[in-house]
């Protein structure tokens, strides 16, 4: 399928901070493909697998963790681009890396970070999703980083709009490579913030019913939901509960992208090329009005009811805890940093907290309690961890 005039085009590149060797001899691929591959075979993409989506090292199998997360991100993504004629490959790349900065035990880790590095410019987990694949993940010879396309560094950059103020991450990566942070994102980094929104808003909702956090009563509060609901016992007069949310999450999911489609459609006519999406001074691909109020409405009852619930927050104050003092441990007595870390470990401040923080930061939760253990002492956290 051609690329509609406004995609971001591998052909078109601004090009890598280290330019590539030529006949390499490792397949014809363009450079967003590259760029896919690169953030697949990474080791901060493999450890997704063991970091917090919702529930903290969940007793089970079936929740979704950070890794499971980002795939079903990716695959909606996918969809919505291949429609409008963008480019799937950028786009994929951009919602499988979107969440590599996230530090153990998800946003309440992020909080206990941001406070430990306050002195040091503190935390955001978007910005430090850079600074992993421009800095810390480095399995080449010649360069630090993965060497990844212009427009795949400005994507994750921006994915959420322009960026004002810059963290200080972020603010040391554009001055090494200049990524236009005032300017409007691409299409396909804001294919990839909604597609991150569409997977949470609906995957959470399964996630919390199967947990026993929610329940369908509860949910039907939400005038979205209850509109899908009613279709599917309408559809599915005899089926069980279980099956029918499952139903109603797939349903909800085929709405809130048919929604998306039709009125990026509509904001994307008289649209004909990159420069004009840059220039538009606002998104482009976005909900309806009727759907993005309910949409902000599901995100309060999902906060509200599962996010905040009780045995969520008692998870999350123990989390924060464990992030806290493995922070003050390290910053203490960074003798006990493993050799190779502690072997770079910076003599002046800010860097010294800095490095400390990325370590912490690459940590999955299951290593967190571990270290913690070793360092601090015994932490109560659910089985599994």
């Amino acid at each position: 399928m051609p690329l509609a005039p406004y995609a971001a085009d591998p052909a078109l590149s601004r090009g890598r901070r280290h330019a590539l060797s030529t006949g390499d001899g490792r397949g014809e691929r363009d450079a967003f493909q590259r760029d896919r591959d690169r953030i697949v075979h990474s080791i901060a993409f493999r450890r997704l697998r063991h970091k917090t989506q919702v529930f903290v090292a969940p007793d089970g199998d079936h929740f979704r963790v950070r890794l499971t997360h980002s795939l079903e991100v990716a695959q909606i993504g996918r969809t919505i681009a291949r429609a409008l004629g963008l480019n799937e490959d950028l786009t994929e790349a951009l919602c499988l890396a979107h969440d590599i900065g996230h530090p153990p035990f998800g946003h309440a880790g992020e909080d206990a970070l941001k406070r430990a590095m306050a002195d040091a410019g503190g935390f955001d987990h978007n910005a430090h999703t850079l600074r992993v694949l421009t800095r810390l993940e480095s399995p080449y010879p010649h360069h630090s980083g993965l060497n990844l396309s212009w427009e795949m560094l400005e994507g994750l950059a921006k994915h959420n709009g322009p960026v004002a103020s810059p963290p200080w991450a972020l603010a040391e990566i554009d001055a090494d490579f200049p990524l236009d942070l005032h300017g409007q994102p691409s299409l396909e980094a804001q294919v990839a913030a909604l597609a991150d929104d569409i997977a949470y808003d609906n995957h959470d909702i399964d996630d919390g019913l199967r947990a026993g956090l929610l329940s369908i009563e509860q949910a039907l509060e939400v005038p979205l939901i209850a509109e899908g609901w009613a279709d599917a016992c309408a559809r599915w007069p005899d089926c069980p509960d279980p099956l029918r949310a499952r139903e109603l999450v797939r349903n909800q999911i085929g709405r809130m992208v048919a929604d998306l489609l039709a009125e990026s459609r509509r904001k994307l006519e008289g649209i004909g090329s990159l420069d004009e999406v840059r220039a538009a001074g606002r998104p482009l691909i976005a909900f309806s009005d009727a759907m993005a109020a309910a949409e902000r409405g599901l995100k309060r009852f999902m906060y509200a009811t599962l996010y905040h619930h009780p045995q969520q927050l008692a998870v999350a104050e123990q989390a924060e805890r464990i992030v806290a003092g493995l922070a003050e441990a390290y910053l203490t007595d960074p003798a006990a940093l493993p050799p190779e870390w502690r072997a770079r470990l910076p003599a002046d401040e800010p860097a010294r907290t800095r490095h400390i923080g990325d370590f912490i930061a690459g940590m999955t939760d299951r290593f967190a309690v571990a270290r913690y253990r070793e360092l601090v002492g015994p932490v109560e956290m659910p089985e599994g961890v």
